[in-house]
């Protein structure tokens, strides 16, 4: 059973984390910040009890699933603003009213983004994806804890049972390979 201090030693350290987990996923920092509250609040109220050693697997859980939730609650609000946006309109004028002339998405949200954008974006990511599965395992575990969990050397090298040094040399030979890599394929980061 975490104690009090255990899980607010544990919601401090994963706050950080969590934040630009949830920005990558929803793009919006107010957003992202609404949901990593409500996952810490979701954690603490239903599985404080649980020992220290659950909390993190829970909370991810937890984190995902409010990610999750948020989505569908855009997906709705957006169905029903579009639905009634004509609403406001002035008779007669309905012969020059186009919805899709009305509607602005918002600046860096996935809406404004064209779909050649989204296909440019998502073909990137996969070649990223590709090539960070070439890279031997050790490159690749230092990679991923350091940069996609964000972690940092001292934790990634407890994680890895290595040292520091061979964290941050494990971390270079990996970045350097998969910018060499993406490079020969045209793509510049």
């Amino acid at each position: 059973m975490a104690t009090d201090k255990e899980l607010g030693d544990f919601l401090e350290n994963v706050e950080r984390r969590a934040f630009k987990q949830a920005v990558y996923a929803v793009r919006k920092d107010e957003a992202a910040l609404d949901i990593v509250q409500d996952a810490m609040i979701k954690l603490a109220e239903k599985y404080g009890d649980k020992p220290a050693a659950e909390l993190p697997m829970l909370f991810q859980r937890i984190l995902q699933t409010t990610i999750l939730d948020y989505f569908r609650r855009e997906k709705v609000r957006n169905t029903w603003v579009s639905l009634f946006s004509g609403l406001g309109r002035r008779e007669g004028s309905d012969e020059d009213f186009d919805i899709l002339e009305s509607y602005e998405a918002e600046e860096g949200s996935a809406a404004a983004e064209s779909s050649m954008d989204e296909v440019e974006r998502t073909q990137t990511l996969r070649l990223i994806e590709a090539e960070i599965q070439k890279l031997p395992a050790r490159q690749r575990e230092a990679f991923l804890m350091r940069y996609w969990q964000d972690m940092d050397v001292a934790e990634t090298a407890a994680a890895m049972g290595c040292s520091e040094g061979s964290v941050k040399t494990h971390c270079s030979r990996a970045t350097h390979t998969l910018a060499d890599a993406l490079r020969a394929k045209g793509i510049q980061l």
